[in-house]
């Protein structure tokens, strides 16, 4: 393991992508974890999130995961660009010349999306201890913790995320064509969703509709991209604004969401390796 690990450092350290995105994810990473201190314009008016509560417990750590999970596409990109760079410079053709095996490969790609996802864990996992205990108006053991296993679902979702990218970056090798690939992939999925929808909620209105679509099994929830989304659901339903306005928010823990991304994060690395040794490169 620490050979592979002085590996990716030393092939990644003079590649400048890396070192720039990775700064740059971290930097915008805490920033928006501090979002809530600062006053936002939005249509006119003026808005604080600490006033609506985003930094209490239990329901800061929902806000804070779901946040940060959107830049999750910063750090998609080293992976990507990591990935990339070693069939386009024929670095990998070399490092398998010299004895480098496919698994070790896989095995080192696989070791720096894991850095990767248990340091941006960690950092959301402190600042909003830090948050929570500084600004929350409950401070009580049990509601700190109440709602926790957000971080847990934070990491599956970066984890899940890196491993697609990964297979993709393999897949297609240039990163041109994983970005094309992702978002064609991203357009399929929703169209795919949209279909389904329609085809259970047709002729349905209302209280119905509404029933449906919160107690019925819908298969697109278990394809790669909706089971990560579906990890960490959007909080602005938990903001003090729509709680006065009598909007009740009941959470449910993403069993099968979860599921689903454990499941999809073993595809993509076997299917990552399996491309490896069947391709001839």
């Amino acid at each position: 393991m620490l050979k592979l690990l002085k590996l990716e450092y030393y092939k990644n350290l003079n590649y400048r992508p890396f070192k720039v995105f990775t700064i740059l994810y971290f930097a915008i990473l805490i920033a928006l974890l501090f979002i809530g201190l600062v006053d936002l314009d939005i249509f006119g008016g003026t808005i604080n999130l600490k006033e609506q509560g985003i930094y209490n417990f239990p329901e800061i750590w929902n806000f804070t995961t779901w946040i940060v999970a959107l830049l999750k596409i910063f750090l998609g990109l080293i992976i990507v660009f990591s990935i990339s760079q070693e069939f386009t410079n024929r670095m990998f053709k070399q490092n398998t010349i010299d004895g480098l095996s496919r698994k070790e490969f896989i095995g080192s790609k696989l070791l720096t999306i894991t850095i990767f996802t248990i340091v941006s864990t960690l950092i959301v996992f402190i600042i909003t201890m830090f948050l929570g205990h500084q600004y929350s108006k409950v401070t009580d053991s049990p509601k700190v913790y109440e709602e926790v296993y957000y971080i847990g679902n934070y990491f599956v979702k970066l984890f899940t995320f890196f491993s697609f990218l990964m297979f993709l970056s393999v897949l297609l090798r240039k990163s041109m064509f994983v970005f094309l690939g992702f978002f064609a992939y991203w357009i399929a999925e929703k169209i795919l969703a949209g279909i389904e929808a329609y085809q259970k909620l047709t002729g349905m209105q209302g209280e119905q509709r509404k029933a449906v679509l919160e107690n019925d099994f819908f298969i697109t929830n278990l394809l790669p991209l909706e089971s990560m989304s579906n990890l960490i659901p959007n909080p602005l339903m938990r903001l003090n604004l729509v709680k006065v306005m009598g909007v009740k928010y009941e959470a449910h823990y993403p069993t099968e969401s979860m599921i689903a991304c454990i499941v999809w994060s073993i595809v993509f690395i076997l299917g990552s390796y399996w491309i490896l040794r069947k391709r001839d490169w």
